[in-house]
């Protein structure tokens, strides 16, 4: 079968391995949709510290069961060969101290697809027991296609994201970063309430590109404007209640806590590149306004459920994210578009 298989930065290659066998516990799939994300090209570019190469790479997985290992429930209610499932990213071990407090997402323990396990930019993939342990495999509604059920893990973590930070009804939401969490940010923020929400981004193509779709209230171009005082008097002068970062961008981090209302809650949902991941907070600042700042660190299983059915139910629709739809052969111009920023989402499918 063909793969993608990452090997060390720079060095992703197009090869044939071996069908994979399916064992007691595990489901073996035929991989449908696999679509890419910022963090392929992060890998791509400077590998992961959880990598372990030479592996295959892609996490947003769907696709359909073409073989249950022995010991698999395979009753009424259990895995017949022709379902079509989504498999979630992030696997925690369900049995660690903070597992059981029911903080899957910050799991110690945590194994993830396409870094410890091959993941789905292939033809056929393994769906291991440890996801099946802690319920991480899930049937994909019959409206949706498998293109839009992969995108229930970027989803899942967006979900994560805007419970942390207590997203709700008639809040002011400001999305920073207008790519394909932005926008998922945009879509959920709504669906959760939302009374308004401004999106931000530097590029301004991109961002009215990515307004076109899911419609924000006001966008700001940050090429062309501060960011803080257009958010400032789009808001009257308050305020937002609440910033998401939705991009790798420390200046962001930093704007976006001088965006807040009093009893803001400022999103760091973008990581900082390794090497300079410090920002500077005034701390009288988030003292005196009584500010949150809060990580947010992928999603659970769970999450991964209810962005399913967020999808499914058009609360959240993502079908027109999907820019670019690829086959297996063309993954690695796929994650060169992600890398200029020329999609909002691409998908393979292998």
């Amino acid at each position: 079968m063909k793969v993608a298989r990452y090997y060390a930065p720079g060095d992703i290659r197009l090869e044939q391995l071996r069908e994979p066998d399916v064992s007691p516990g595990e489901v073996k799939i035929r991989v449908r949709a696999c679509s890419t994300c910022g963090t392929d090209v992060k890998i791509s570019r400077s590998g992961h510290q959880n990598m372990t190469p030479p592996q295959v790479m892609g996490h947003e997985i769907a696709g359909e069961i073409v073989s249950v290992g022995d010991g698999v429930d395979q009753g009424q209610e259990g895995w017949q060969v022709g379902d079509r499932v989504q498999v979630v990213a992030a696997i925690p071990d369900g049995t660690c101290p903070d597992c059981l407090a029911g903080h899957q997402s910050i799991c110690p323990n945590q194994l993830s697809m396409g870094y410890q396990f091959p993941g789905g930019f292939a033809e056929y993939m393994i769906v291991p027991r440890q996801v099946l342990a802690v319920d991480g495999l899930n049937r994909i509604p019959e409206s949706l296609s498998y293109a839009e059920a992969s995108l229930a893990e970027p989803l899942a973590c967006v979900l994560n994201g805007q419970e942390l930070a207590r997203v709700g009804e008639g809040d002011t939401v400001v999305v920073i970063g207008s790519g394909p969490i932005g926008c998922l940010h945009v879509r959920l923020a709504r669906a959760r309430g939302a009374a308004t929400v401004i999106l931000i981004d530097l590029n301004s193509e991109r961002l009215a590109a990515a307004a076109a779709l899911v419609r924000p209230d006001h966008t700001v171009a940050t090429a062309d404007q501060n960011p803080v005082a257009a958010v400032l008097e789009l808001t009257g002068g308050r305020g937002a209640d609440v910033v998401i970062t939705a991009a790798a961008s420390g200046a962001a981090q930093e704007q976006g806590l001088h965006m807040l209302a009093r009893r803001g809650r400022l999103s760091l949902f973008g990581g900082l590149p390794k090497d300079a991941p410090n920002i500077t907070v005034d701390a009288n600042l988030v003292h005196y306004r009584e500010l949150t700042l809060v990580g947010v660190n992928g999603s659970t299983p769970a999450h991964n459920k209810q962005a399913l059915e967020l999808i499914a139910s058009g609360a959240v629709p993502v079908a027109d994210l999907i820019t670019h739809r690829l086959p297996l052969d063309q993954v690695l111009e796929g994650i060169e578009i992600v890398a200029r920023g020329d999609a909002i989402k691409v998908t393979i499918e292998p």
